[in-house]
């Protein structure tokens, strides 16, 4: 009797950490601009059976990505705060247990996406501080994945939908980077926070991928693809971004960059949102 708490605690603890092993927010995002290339994509009636098999196996792609990319940097995560309760280094799982789980998800479809982000993105982190736009490519794909599922093509509403989250990644992922750039810089991974001590060039790229997210962002509505309510919603959203930007900016403190991380977190479901409820009939 008094082991069964200790062996629920164990079971409880090993699902919680093959749970974690997928990332589940960054697996979100992936499966919510997923879902959003494929209405984007529809014409008509939404397919919705084909469109919960594509958000699925997305999923599957991004899950198993996320936990070869556990199994991969699990010595580097052990010298980093924000990593070092993850399931390798914290012992929860070992690693080729990890690898299993990873293969098993991935192995599934996206086999290019996947070894994109892990041959490419992740080997170079410790190379070059040119890894975040690398990696930005494969970040990108999960919309045009929805948007080829629903037409059979990549025309140009795809590559708009790639550009706006292509440019999105770099004041999302330089926020953070500009927070544990102590963290990365232990474990050995060049992010630009790391080298750029005084946050010159990284805050330089924030604000101008911001401005570039702007003119970007309003393309579905001049492409014909959503009205003028979208328009005008992209405009507000993503200007507000870029004053989160300049503030952040103005003092380059973790505070401010925290902030920053949040308003990116919640630019893309609002941008998103407005795409697909103003998207014009076709």
């Amino acid at each position: 009797m008094a082991t069964a708490p200790t062996t629920e605690l164990t079971l409880a603890s090993r699902a919680g950490a093959y749970v974690a092993l997928t990332k589940p927010d960054v697996s979100l995002l992936v499966l919510m601009t997923t879902g959003a290339g494929f209405y984007m994509g529809s014409r008509g009636p939404v397919d919705w059976l084909r469109l919960a098999h594509t958000v699925f196996g997305t999923m599957l792609i991004a899950a198993g990505t996320a936990a070869l990319n556990h199994y991969i940097e699990r010595e580097s995560d052990r010298y980093m705060r924000r990593t070092a309760s993850r399931p390798l280094p914290s012992g929860v799982l070992k690693p080729n247990e990890a690898l299993v789980f990873g293969v098993g998800l991935a192995v599934v479809l996206g086999v290019v996406t996947c070894l994109s982000y892990l041959l490419a993105y992740t080997p170079l982190k410790k190379r070059t501080v040119w890894a975040t736009f690398v990696g930005a490519f494969p970040g990108a794909v999960p919309p045009m994945i929805g948007w080829a599922a629903a037409t059979g093509s990549l025309d140009r509403g795809a590559w708009v939908l790639f550009a706006i989250l292509f440019l999105w990644q770099f004041p999302h992922f330089h926020a953070i980077a500009w927070m544990y750039r102590d963290d990365y810089s232990r474990a050995g991974i060049l992010m630009l926070p790391v080298v750029d001590r005084d946050g010159t060039r990284t805050f330089r790229q924030i604000i101008l991928t911001s401005i570039g997210l702007i003119g970007v962002g309003l393309l579905p509505s001049l492409l014909g693809l959503t009205g003028v309510l979208y328009f005008f919603g992209a405009l507000v959203v993503s200007t507000g971004l870029l004053q989160v930007c300049l503030w952040a900016a103005s003092s380059k403190s973790n505070v401010r960059a925290k902030w920053l991380m949040h308003a990116t977190v919640l630019h893309i479901p609002l941008l998103l949102g407005l795409m697909m409820y103003d998207k014009v009939a076709r």
